[in-house]
């Protein structure tokens, strides 16, 4: 609410606030996740599918874009110092933050995603399909 509430009354940023509100698209697939361990379907295919798209997503929506996003801001400072002092503050302090708890998100979800893969190859390898 932050974010829109400064895009709307400064007219300023909106870029950046989309970029960073645009990291809410792998939120389907976070929620799907937990519904799927909740229900006890873990093994089924749906939520190996599930892990691969939120993988996919969190890579295009919460990493890639964070590069992109940072570049921008580094090769256009000059424009950002123009937007008023609550604004710059904002954009300086709560990307990175965010960012930081994507990466630490995303190489859980690597590491799930990793041993997911595992299990299933073992299941394959000793004859056991579902």
């Amino acid at each position: 609410m932050y974010a829109i509430c400064l895009a709307l009354f400064s007219g300023k940023a909106h870029m950046y606030i989309l970029m960073v509100l645009f990291t809410e698209a792998t939120t389907p697939f976070v929620n799907l996740r937990w519904y799927l361990d909740v229900a006890g379907q873990k093994d089924h295919n749906l939520y190996l599918y599930n892990g691969l798209a939120m993988f996919v997503g969190w890579l295009i929506a919460r990493i890639i874009l964070f590069v992109y996003f940072f570049t921008h801001v580094y090769f256009h400072y000059d424009q950002v110092k123009s937007i008023f002092a609550l604004g710059f503050y904002g954009i300086m302090t709560v990307p990175p933050t965010l960012a930081v708890m994507n990466v630490f998100w995303f190489w859980k979800i690597c590491r799930g995603l990793v041993r997911t893969l595992s299990k299933m190859k073992m299941h394959t390898a000793n004859g056991k399909t579902d």
